[in-house]
């Protein structure tokens, strides 16, 4: 039973989910969770639900509507419609991807021999996306010899891909289909054999790999990861040698070899895993080059010869330093790059392979993020980088590696009188309430009075796994700068910005500094006068999401409105439900809460197990109902309590969509929708309506 609900068209009032009292009890304790029934996809009254708190959304926000349309026009005005990326080489030709004016998808595409040749079309994704909600297509697996491409198409948004097969000599497509995969996939050199892997249909998790002969009727299982705690991935070496499976956990990870010119051979252990010893694997042509963490908290990087592989037979190359952390690893035949970050900022360490001569190449801007781009060339003297900033869109670089000079190749055109030199960023640093130092980096228009304590704030922020929140360029953010805005990004801990001394302060028994860190940070804002507490919205996704969750029991009163994208805050039950897909894998994320230290540290933070009867923020809670990564019933129970026991008068939307999964909408222009219809939540709440 719901109610509340005057026609289900539109909702005046919010829906009212019944309430179905379970007893949830571990280590002598019993919770009661009366949403729990929610977590049925099956049931009518599930969806009934989630129809009614749409109903609702649309109902509350329907004012906003000419707003939110004005945001989609100037998001979309932004973006050039017929765009191309730059084109990256392998083999004998140049492959990129185009998008065509009105087109939602990308159409991926080729020219052979040099850049000045005619384009030649691989695939439009336009014409498959033709008809369906959602459409997902990776780039293509470009078969060795160039005549045939695999690729990968999820038509739900749960991440269970089709793999078809497609001629590019005739343009026809292959009767070989394979069903239900991971999308993961690597080409053997016989071009006729392509690994794959494919997920368990219950837990979702990576856990096999197969190989497929084109033509044959059945495939053939090549590794299983018992180990519910790893998931397996397929990389396929520059040097074109192996195929690499990597099976990995949060703390371990182990190599086996494939090698390419020999398909059906077994697999051969590199380095058989150990506890708290991660490691990657680069091949070198004579040598190995081993990322790793042995002795090395910030990692390193070591070197073996093809011929023995294991730990015993690593020779340290480049020593593990404290102040550097060293975040992965490029290998071209005359180089050796190293992706690093130090002070929050990422860099890149060149070293000549024949004489150790080393340099960096680093940015001059106060806030940015740089990584390698598309380089599948192992005899290159470039290397293909990326680069933006909160003010620089995105930008891809080629790099002189012998002598250090770069070469622009394209800055993506923001459209609509964008100058970059009307908006100022800055790396501002705050003592969090431990007196640990944290970085916060922010960006506004030129010519707000910064100390007035009236600007509004939009801060966003992740926290978790080691995966940093780096700066980036947004044109759609520009909406909120344009109108007075300051966006902030604090670097929380739980990340790797300060290296994996970092990640691991914000993890485990150790989670809520992640959660005190953002809320300092808010503090901090304050303090410095850029913005008072009710002029204040705070975003996050995904474990971003938990962190949204967290703050909104721990400091209620500092934010005005707070929107939680898919949002991972029902912890407690999800952690101890092996069940449930992707649990297993995040025990030294969590916690592991069949301990009991663990359980009661979860349960103390755990959004959804801490929601009291007092006064929220305005709430935006978005889910899709295929998600893959956080279901949709954690979001959903979420709000379901909060509306229970707020005892405000402010909104709550919880918005799901019923057709999508974790990422949201999958074209380039209905994606923004999403985004236009959050800002306007924002802008609503702060009195703007134009």
């Amino acid at each position: 039973m719901i109610t509340g609900l005057s026609g289900f068209g539109g909702a005046a009032e919010p829906p009212s989910a019944k309430k179905i009292p379970r007893e949830l009890t571990a280590h002598g304790q019993t919770r009661i969770d009366d949403y729990y029934w929610l977590n049925d996809r099956k049931d009518p009254d599930v969806i009934a639900y989630l129809k009614a708190e749409n109903a609702y959304a649309d109902a509350a926000l329907r004012h906003t509507v000419p707003l939110q349309e004005k945001l989609f026009a100037e998001m979309k005005g932004r973006i050039k419609q017929d765009d191309s990326t730059v084109p990256f080489k392998y083999g004998d030709y140049y492959y990129y991807k185009t998008y065509r004016a009105g087109g939602e998808y990308p159409v991926y595409a080729r020219k052979k021999g040099s850049l000045g040749s005619p384009g030649e079309v691989l695939l439009d994704v336009n014409g498959i996306a033709k008809g369906l909600s959602f459409c997902q297509v990776p780039f293509p697996a470009i078969r060795p010899d160039h005549k045939m491409i695999a690729y990968a198409v999820d038509t739900k948004g749960r991440r269970f891909f089709t793999v078809y097969f497609k001629d590019l000599e005739t343009g026809a497509l292959s009767s070989d289909k394979i069903e239900n995969t991971a999308g993961d996939m690597a080409w053997a050199n016989d071009n006729r054999t392509l690994f794959y892997v494919k997920q368990n249909p219950g837990t979702l998790r990576w856990e096999r790999v197969f190989s497929h002969k084109l033509g044959s009727p059945k495939d053939t299982e090549v590794y299983f990861e018992p180990d519910e705690t790893f998931e397996v991935g397929l990389s396929r070496a520059i040097t074109d040698r192996y195929i690499f499976i990597k099976s990995a956990a949060t703390l371990s990870s182990e190599y086996r070899l494939i090698d390419a010119d020999d398909p059906a051979a077994p697999p051969v252990v590199f380095q058989p895993r150990q506890p708290r010893l991660e490691y990657d694997v680069e091949d070198g042509g004579d040598r190995f080059y081993v990322l790793n963490n042995d002795n090395a908290r910030n990692f390193k990087v070591s070197v073996c010869p093809s011929s023995a592989t294991a730990k015993s037979s690593w020779t340290d190359l480049v020593a593990g330093r404290d102040d550097a952390l060293v975040e992965y690893i490029g290998v071209f035949s005359d180089w050796l790059v190293l992706k690093e970050r130090s002070g929050a900022l990422g860099r890149f360490h060149v070293f000549s392979r024949a004489t150790g001569k080393d340099y960096y190449v680093k940015f001059d801007e106060p806030a940015y993020v740089a990584d390698l781009g598309d380089n599948f060339e192992y005899r290159t003297g470039a290397l293909r980088v990326t680069y933006d900033s909160l003010t620089t869109p995105p930008s891809v670089y080629d790099i002189n590696l012998e002598t250090g000079a770069m070469t622009l190749m394209k800055r993506q055109e923001v459209l609509g009188g964008f100058r970059p030199e009307d908006y100022r960023e800055e790396r501002l640093w705050f003592a969090a309430r431990d007196g640990e130092k944290v970085p916060v980096s922010i960006v506004y228009k030129k010519g707000l009075d910064l100390g007035s304590g009236k600007n509004p704030v939009y801060i966003y922020s992740y926290g978790s796994y080691g995966y940093s929140t780096d700066p980036y360029f947004s044109p759609a953010r520009l909406s909120l700068l344009d109108r007075g805005f300051i966006f902030a990004m604090p670097h929380v801990r739980g990340g790797s910005e300060l290296g994996r001394r970092w990640y691991e302060d914000g993890k485990l028994l150790k989670k809520k500094n992640t959660f005190y860190d953002f809320v300092d940070a808010t503090r901090f804002l304050v303090s410095r006068g850029y913005t008072s507490p009710g002029r204040i919205y705070a975003e996050g996704a995904s474990a971003g999401g938990l962190l949204m969750g967290a703050v909104a029991n721990i400091a209620p009163e500092l934010y005005k409105g707070i929107i939680a994208d898919v949002p991972f805050v029902d912890v407690t039950t999800t952690m101890l439900d092996p069940a449930i897909p992707l649990t297993t894998g995040e025990y030294d994320e969590w916690g592991n809460p069949a301990v009991r230290e663990y359980y009661d540290y979860i349960l103390s933070y755990s959004p959804y197990d801490n929601v009291e009867r007092k006064a929220y923020p305005n709430m935006l809670i978005t889910t899709g109902l295929n998600d893959s990564q956080v279901q949709y019933w954690e979001p959903a129970k979420w709000a379901a309590k909060l509306r229970a026991l707020k005892t405000d008068k402010n909104l709550l939307i919880l918005k799901t969509d019923m057709d999508t999964g974790h990422g949201g909408k999958s074209g380039r222009f209905e994606a923004l929708k999403l985004a236009a219809l959050e800002y306007a939540f924002v802008l609503d709440l702060e009195g703007i309506n134009k």
